[in-house]
């Protein structure tokens, strides 16, 4: 595993690009609708792309974007074309947005060839060429010949070696950082290198095998701990309580007991929930109860965190200095068992402190009850967030600083 370097991340401030033509690699992977022809339903990740476009506009630079929508592996699949999204940065922007038919043939080439400074066109999905998930070496050749600079921009694609994200930079110089990426390394490196006292880590979502990185390596940094969502059964399984038919991972049970442990040893304190929301089945519509945490009837499972685990976790963060939230504490999806999420995210919005929202669900979680600009920095990129937080240093971030 590479661990993250302190080595200095090139930025927009060192790139000159008036009059020349900068790839810029986004994540414009947002979710479409099912209309014909579909519409973008979520535009955050959009709207997050704007700021490096227009700092590129503004320094007249002639502006190729490029992206991955969804998984067509491989194929053209028509209702996956960027002109939905091309529509929506358009608006976004303020400017028109051209959007080639291709990724790196003809018709990209001379969407390419017609911009004019401050222009901006959009490559179609990346993912309709097979080389770009592979990482081919002659796609990254042919999308660098398109630009004379490149620009990071996709945090979420930055954990894979894809021709777009590593190939390209590995060929065109100068490569920088957009603002998007350079904001998220920022901030997570905050989390990691130089955190305000106290810090208080929120760890939630469905398994504890998805967290053991990051938790171990949050246990050195971090002097809360605190855990939601379904794999905190795990952990009450682990220390001997009865949670009922709540999910628990057999396998992770003595990995429990060992993060519980060191987290002793270094003085973390890790605090598990108190009481939880229990359902007789797993169905939004199902019959539900607070029930002690380590106390589940039998037959049920926990959905939730209770209204005393809510109470415990917001005194737990209100003299944070700093805070990172990632996972739900419950399947908040369904309204019977959102008052968990909703009661942490509350919290989380009310503190003083730096706070960081680790992108995936609890990112949708903020930004539905309207928390969103009430945090320090929401994370575009959930999975990536979380590796860069267990020290990995991404392959997209990484060759930036070559």
């Amino acid at each position: 595993m590479s661990t993250v370097t302190n080595s200095r991340l090139p930025t927009l401030a060192d790139l000159d690009a008036t009059g020349r033509r900068v790839l810029v690699r986004c994540d414009l992977n947002v979710p479409l609708t099912d209309d014909d022809p579909p519409r973008v339903a979520d535009d955050m990740r959009i709207h997050a792309s704007v700021p490096t476009i227009q700092w590129l506009r503004d320094a007249g630079a002639r502006v190729v974007l490029c992206s991955h929508l969804d998984r067509p592996k491989g194929q053209v699949v028509e209702r996956l074309r960027l002109a939905p999204v091309a529509a929506a940065l358009s608006d976004a922007l303020g400017a028109p947005v051209r959007v080639a038919r291709d990724v790196v043939g003809e018709d990209a080439r001379a969407a390419v060839a017609e911009l004019g400074d401050g222009d901006v066109c959009l490559l179609e999905n990346l993912r309709f060429e097979a080389g770009e998930e592979a990482g081919d070496g002659a796609l990254a050749d042919e999308l660098a010949a398109l630009a004379d600079a490149y620009v990071a921009d996709a945090f979420g694609a930055a954990p894979r070696a894809h021709a777009s994200v590593t190939g390209v930079p590995e060929r065109l110089s100068p490569a920088v950082a957009g603002e998007l990426l350079a904001a998220e390394v920022t901030a997570l490196s905050t989390l990691l290198e130089n955190p305000g006292r106290p810090f208080v880590a929120i760890l939630g979502g469905a398994k504890v095998s998805d967290k053991i990185g990051v938790i171990r390596n949050l246990l050195s940094r971090c002097d809360r701990l605190l855990i939601g969502g379904a794999m905190a059964y795990t952990f009450l399984a682990a220390e001997g309580g009865d949670v009922g038919g709540s999910k628990v991972e057999d396998d992770q049970l003595e990995t429990c007991r060992s993060l519980m442990a060191e987290a002793h040893t270094q003085g973390v304190d890790m605090m598990l929930p108190s009481d939880v929301v229990a359902a007789d089945a797993f169905a939004a519509e199902a019959n539900h109860q607070v029930a002690a945490a380590d106390g589940v009837p039998a037959g049920w499972l926990g959905l939730d965190v209770g209204p005393d685990t809510v109470a415990r976790y917001a005194a737990a963060l209100a003299d944070a200095a700093t805070v990172l939230w990632n996972g739900p504490m419950g399947v908040f999806e369904w309204e019977a068992f959102a008052g968990g999420t909703e009661g942490v995210a509350e919290a989380v919005a009310d503190c003083d402190g730096f706070t960081v929202i680790g992108g995936g669900d609890s990112a949708a979680a903020v930004r539905r009850l309207g928390f969103d600009d009430r945090i320090g920095h929401v994370s575009t990129g959930g999975g990536a967030s979380l590796e860069f937080l267990e020290g990995i240093d991404l392959p997209g971030v990484a060759v930036l600083r070559r």
